[in-house]
């Protein structure tokens, strides 16, 4: 039979035994607790740059789904705004979009003015185009050639009562003479040109302007 003494030294030992375990696994259990809340932040913090941005619909009365009209182009459709890297700088961007030529321009948000690009013309405008086409046709005794320049430059105006002159000014009624080639070329792209504002402004389709703007020419 062990002594008193020696069989309480083996339980106190035990118990120190014990409480020191439960000391460890404490430590380890929180050092765990630790590691996965560290890990948590750092996923929180490498998903934070992966938010997409907000997509931008409008920019200075511009808006994605509006159509507008660029010069040399004619109308088009806002199909997005885009950021573009050119060099070191980051640069904001109209998508639009001409779908009859199947082509896609990119215009600065900052460069609009510059760049001629408008909102479609007002009604009063396109009244005023209308006038244009029940006028006296203008022709001038001058080279082909250099009227053509005229009527081109007209038609890249954007103006749709510039354009409107060039639409007047080409059409031939029956038993007036035959147009060249080159001016049946640019009476026809004049008067795409007009229509399809027109069409965009009266939401309706190109073929339906075209044929009420030559209506009104041949009523002249």
């Amino acid at each position: 039979m062990k002594p008193q003494g020696a069989a309480n030294g083996a339980k106190s030992a035990k118990a120190a035994k014990s409480t020191k375990t439960a000391r460890a696994g404490s430590g380890a259990k929180a050092k765990r607790a630790s590691r996965g809340s560290a890990a948590g932040k750092a996923s929180a913090a490498s998903a934070e740059p992966r938010r997409k941005k907000k997509a931008l619909t409008e920019i200075n009365g511009f808006a994605v789904g509006h159509h507008v009209v660029y010069p040399a182009h004619g109308v088009g459709r806002i199909t997005g705004i885009d950021e573009r890297t050119v060099g070191d700088q980051t640069l904001q961007m109209f998508v639009v979009a001409f779908e009859k030529d199947k082509m896609t321009l990119l215009v600065p948000t900052d460069k609009v003015d510059s760049a001629g690009m408008r909102r479609l013309s007002s009604r009063e405008t396109m009244d005023a185009a209308i006038t244009t086409l029940r006028g006296r046709a203008r022709t001038r005794r001058v080279m082909w050639s250099r009227r053509a320049q005229e009527y081109e430059a007209k038609l890249n105006s954007g103006d749709p009562v510039s354009i409107a002159e060039v639409v007047r000014d080409l059409h031939r009624n029956v038993g007036q003479p035959d147009q060249s080639y080159s001016e049946r070329q640019m009476y026809e792209a004049a008067l795409d040109r007009l229509a399809r504002e027109f069409a965009a402004v009266d939401n309706t389709d190109t073929e339906q302007a075209a044929t009420k703007l030559e209506d009104v020419l041949r009523a002249a």
